[in-house]
């Protein structure tokens, strides 16, 4: 009997099959003692699974580019990390086997991020996955994954490492659901950037029989169980209609009646700018630099280098805008030569800016390496500080940029509620701000954008989230400068018509998302969209405030 499931839509389209589910096992090892001349080779076997694993975890990376890269690193980095390899050799001097020191070691491990706060709470799936691959190589048993199958199927897990999701073949995975996981969880990302259709945090998905039918709606978070014939035809139907709107909507972002609202795309690297092009993106909006400093962690990665990957993402877009965000390291992001390993709470402590400022010459190292890769070009390059908090940051920010003479506009990430309630001091010091909406929502219910249980208090249409959005845009227009979205609330289509209707002045998103905004603005004028942000903002809850936008841009 047909019947209705909603979780999170975090990925647009439509995927109609049959359930397939991840692979799953009990990777825990025997209890077992080893005598004192078997340690050193325990420790060895330890050691060669470690750097196996890791050395597999890069080359999915590379395979996968772009942000999969970045994320799939940083699991190398967190499976080599030299504090847990520590506490694997003292399990195993004290008699453990060593899949049995690797286990016991990523559990304390486990329980520290607990311990530690929310936020890292949400990388414990991170760590199993790191954990299990480790096990299964000692064990010399097969590592739970994807299904093998000949025929295409949804997928079903309770949660999707990034070393999955990245490798996924969307010829065969028409699209997954999991139980776990957030709207802005390094899966749900990946699955935008792949333009697989994704829900996530849907409680019981995994109870679902095996081969059974289901239809998943990446934008609206249903799926429908045993959907009959009909449904299905008339499900293929819209999705069919769908693409087609798609296909006609070309040309730059603009309302129906001709207001300017450029889309441009989050990239994590040189390898997500062909997704961008192909889906018209009219520049970047958040480039993340991450991924230069993430192979290795011991050190920061030379000017040269950092030239040659930050020209090739500039010259992709001449006489266009770029905007380079300087490196966020800190929290679920360490850096060995940075961030400080003893802080009880990363999320709340020194990130972003704050670990830049205390190392200054990584700064202006990244920010002379720009200005050499834009010269001779003519894109517009603008670079931002994350995890700006004040005007006092973004003061600091702003002459870093002047001492090393970098002729680009410099502006903050509105990521911290402070910034946006007191934007207007923000702005007295920078250029433009970006909002970040995926920490601003973390920051201000106090909420772990990775923890699928509070996905409730992620929902970008929360009335407060919308409140401290209004506040930064009207303080960019007072002061005549511009405010963008670069998280991912941009990449729903009906959220971007309401945030252009709060004054945001351009919105970035994954590429694959661009035409569905693309369209969505061009079927709304700028009234209806400050009339749908106004009745939005006047709900109570997320879901009021998604249908009363939803209901006056319906009626237009």
């Amino acid at each position: 009997m047909e019947r209705t499931l909603r979780g999170v839509g975090v990925s647009h389209g439509v995927a109609i099959g049959q359930v397939r589910h991840m692979g799953t096992a009990v990777l825990e090892p025997p209890v077992t003692q080893v005598s004192a001349e078997e340690v050193p080779r325990e420790q060895a076997r330890a050691q060669a699974a470690v750097d196996a694993v890791a050395a597999d975890l890069v080359a999915r990376g590379n395979l996968a580019g772009g942000e999969a890269q970045a994320v799939l690193e940083a699991q190398a980095l967190m499976a080599q990390d030299p504090e847990l390899l520590a506490d694997v050799n003292r399990r195993i001097e004290s008699g453990s086997s060593a899949e049995r020191g690797v286990y016991d070691a990523f559990a304390a491990y486990r329980e520290l991020l607990a311990a530690a706060g929310e936020y890292l709470a949400g990388r414990v799936a991170d760590l199993d996955d790191v954990r299990n691959r480790i096990v299964a190589r000692l064990l010399g048993v097969p590592m739970p994954g994807v299904p093998d199958s000949d025929e295409p199927y949804v997928l079903l897990a309770r949660d999707l490492a990034p070393a999955d999701t990245a490798l996924l073949d969307p010829s065969l995975v028409l699209g997954f659901v999991t139980e776990e996981g957030g709207p802005t969880s390094h899966s749900a990302i990946l699955a935008r950037a792949m333009g697989v259709p994704a829900v996530v945090a849907l409680a019981g998905a995994t109870g679902l029989a095996e081969g059974v039918v289901v239809a998943v709606d990446g934008g609206s978070g249903e799926v429908l169980v045993e959907p009959s014939a009909g449904r299905q035809e008339e499900l293929r139907r819209l999705a069919a209609e769908r693409r087609a709107a798609l296909a006609a909507s070309s040309g730059p972002g603009r309302t129906s009646d001709g207001f300017m609202v450029p889309l441009l795309a989050n990239v994590g690297g040189p390898a997500d700018v062909p997704a961008a092009l192909e889906n018209g993106a009219e520049g970047v909006g958040l480039f993340r630099t991450e991924f230069l400093f993430l192979d290795d962690s011991a050190k920061a990665p030379g000017e040269d280098k950092q030239v040659e990957a930050y020209r090739k993402v500039l010259e992709a877009f001449p006489g266009g805008r770029v905007v380079v965000r300087v490196l966020d390291a800190g929290a679920d992001k360490p850096l060995e030569f940075l961030t400080p390993g003893d802080e009880p709470n990363p999320a709340l402590g020194v990130r972003g800016l704050r670990t830049l400022l205390e190392h200054p010459e990584v700064l202006r190292s990244q920010l002379r390496a720009l200005a050499r890769a834009a010269e001779g070009l003519t894109v517009r390059l603008e670079v931002m500080a994350p995890m700006v908090a004040d005007g006092v940051d973004a003061r600091a920010f702003a002459a870093a940029c002047r001492e090393v003479g970098l002729d680009a506009k410099y502006g903050a990430m509105v990521e911290i509620p402070s910034a946006a309630l007191r934007a207007a001091a923000v702005l007295r010091e920078v250029e433009f701000l970006s909002l970040g909406t995926n920490d601003l929502a973390q920051y201000a219910f106090a909420a772990d954008r990775q923890v699928g249980s509070l996905a409730r208090l992620q929902d970008p249409w929360q009335p407060a989230l919308l409140d401290l959005i209004a506040a930064a845009a009207d303080a960019a227009k007072a002061a005549g400068k511009s405010c963008g979205v670069c998280g991912e609330a941009a990449s729903d289509p009906l959220l971007a018509c309401v945030l252009t209707g709060l004054g945001v002045t351009s919105l970035s998103m994954g590429a694959a998302s661009i035409p569905y905004v693309r369209a969505a603005l061009g079927r709304a004028s700028l009234a209806h969209c400050q009339r749908a942000a106004e009745a939005a903002r006047a709900a109570d809850t997320a879901e009021e405030a998604r249908a009363a936008a939803e209901q006056v841009l319906s009626g237009q």
